[in-house]
């Protein structure tokens, strides 16, 4: 019987872009949230905003980028 390759041992950037993408996202959304409470107050909220979107779209890229890994291997 031969033996089979270990199939969990997962790349170390796979792991810092999924859990990065992850945190990235809920970060962005934390932020997102926070615009949202200053809009509605009639304080500044574009730069918050735009700080969000940010955050929430390099998240994004972060997750994609790991899938991209996790299929080349």
């Amino acid at each position: 019987m031969e033996k089979q390759k270990n199939t969990f041992r997962v790349n170390p950037c796979w792991w810092l872009y999924s859990i990065g993408g992850l945190l990235l996202i809920g970060a962005g959304l934390s932020v997102l949230g926070e615009a949202i409470l200053a809009k509605g107050s009639g304080k500044a909220w574009f730069l918050v905003g735009a700080l969000a979107i940010t955050l929430v779209n390099t998240g994004i890229c972060l997750v994609v980028g790991a899938v991209i890994l996790r299929l080349k291997k």
